[in-house]
């Protein structure tokens, strides 16, 4: 009995993928340390009475924290994401790996394809980059690859909708 190993999908993402993730992530990191340093400021400037003085004099060290915090994560997460995520369409399946603490690998066969979306959020139109979602009919069974080229996006769904198409019109 031969053994066959996972092997990791060829293809990474876009290099400009880490630039989408690392603006994400600031926007979402900046929003987050805006809320609590008002929160701070509030409970300062209102003197509401009920919190301890200690948590007013010390309200700071929590939004300050926090995007010390942020800041690492914005400078790790991106690069350590585009190492780790892959992806590869073959004849039959398509294969990813995501993941930069649990990986996930997952392989959908391109005959149970059901729907194939080609999106953009507006950062992802700034740097050229696409999300492919390619979907079964079973939820467990559907894969996104997010930080494509946009144009080799494009192709790929195109020519899976095409594929997919061929494959259920032979199989009735």
């Amino acid at each position: 009995m031969t053994s066959t190993r996972l092997r990791p999908p060829e293809h990474r993402v876009s290099p400009r993928a880490v630039s989408v993730w690392t603006v994400e992530s600031v926007i979402a990191h900046a929003v987050v340390t805006a809320l609590l340093a008002g929160l701070a400021w509030g409970a300062a400037a209102a003197g509401w009475s009920w919190i301890p003085d200690w948590a007013v004099s010390y309200g700071w060290v929590v939004p300050v924290g926090y995007a010390l915090f942020g800041a690492v994560e914005t400078a790790a997460v991106p690069r350590v994401r585009y190492r780790v995520h892959r992806w590869e369409v073959t004849a039959d399946v398509i294969y990813t790996r995501t993941g930069w603490i649990g990986r996930e690998w997952q392989l959908v066969p391109v005959s149970r394809i059901q729907t194939v979306d080609h999106t953009q959020g507006w950062v992802e139109r700034m740097f050229k980059v696409a999300t492919l979602e390619v979907q079964t009919a079973s939820h467990a069974g559907s894969s996104t690859i997010e930080g494509l080229d946009a144009e080799q996006a494009r192709a790929i769904s195109e020519e899976l909708a095409m594929r997919a198409g061929e494959l259920r019109d032979d199989a009735t």
